[in-house]
């Protein structure tokens, strides 16, 4: 959604009474006169602060300014509500329907713990497994000679593979090495 479709959707709820005084709206006008790139020029500026208008007509031309500009200028104009009245800020109703979550996007965070509910334990035993089998082929490969090496490894490790793993890995090297 585009920050003028938002302050479209928003212009009532900041126009409506006692929710930004007179100071704020000032401060937002110099904010959005002094910002790089400069959003309103000189005289822009002056005519929305000027005080013989009503503060409610000042801000309805400032947001209907704001929005013939373009996108860039309402994202500024957002921009300074933030830093000046950050609850107001917080308090859009644009902002309340951003966020909502949609019920068919995936929640990461959610996801996250998902994909990581087994722990470091399993991570570890993973690995073991993966090295021994590592280990376990390049010893007995035709073209090395070191498979008494192997057998010594593989007779050292009740830990990380399991007894019958480990008698079976022991019952292959000694085939192999009678062959």
């Amino acid at each position: 959604q585009s920050y003028c479709h938002r302050l479209q959707h928003d212009m009532y709820f900041l126009t409506s009474t006692s929710r930004l005084n007179e100071q704020v709206v000032d401060k937002i006008v110099l904010q959005l006169n002094r910002v790089y790139p400069q959003i309103l020029t000189n005289e822009e500026a002056e005519k929305f602060r000027n005080p013989k208008a009503s503060l409610h007509t000042r801000l309805s031309d400032l947001l209907k300014h704001l929005q013939k500009k373009g996108d860039r200028h309402c994202q500024e104009f957002y921009r300074a509500l933030q830093i000046n009245a950050e609850q107001l800020f917080n308090d859009l109703p644009s902002r309340k329907i951003l966020k909502t979550p949609d019920p068919t996007e995936i929640d990461t965070d959610k996801e996250q713990y998902m994909l990581n509910d087994r722990g470091p334990v399993f991570f570890l035993a993973c690995f073991s497994v993966a090295a021994g089998l590592a280990l376990f082929w390049y010893y007995c490969n035709s073209e090395t000679q070191v498979i008494g090496r192997a057998r010594r490894i593989l007779g050292f490790s009740p830990i990380i593979i399991g007894r019958h793993v480990r008698n079976i890995c022991m019952l292959y090297l000694e085939d192999v090495s009678r062959n």
